[in-house]
């Protein structure tokens, strides 16, 4: 279950976001910071509200939910943009 991979663009795993939360006590946004996850090409817009769960699911003194800044793609481009020099 720990090898799950939470965020697919930056490989980042369950283990490896609970290892991170615990070491440093870390928010959302430290989390984020210290494994890259939400990071990717995405930009969070895939593993946000997973990252969101774990995180304040797993902090030792949380009484409000904080979440992730999601930063979308400056221009969002389709499947058939990115796989269009495959067909090449």
């Amino acid at each position: 279950m720990e090898d799950t991979i939470i965020c697919r663009c930056e490989n980042v795993t369950l283990k490896h976001i609970l290892e991170t939360v615990e070491k440093y006590d870390s928010s959302v946004r430290e989390t984020k910071l210290h494994t890259r996850a939400g990071m990717g090409f995405c930009g969070g817009r895939t593993c946000k509200n997973h990252i969101d769960k774990i995180i304040n699911k797993n902090k030792k003194i949380s009484n409000e939910f904080t979440t992730m800044k999601v930063q979308p793609p400056v221009r969002p481009i389709t499947f058939g943009e990115i796989g269009d020099d495959y067909n090449d």
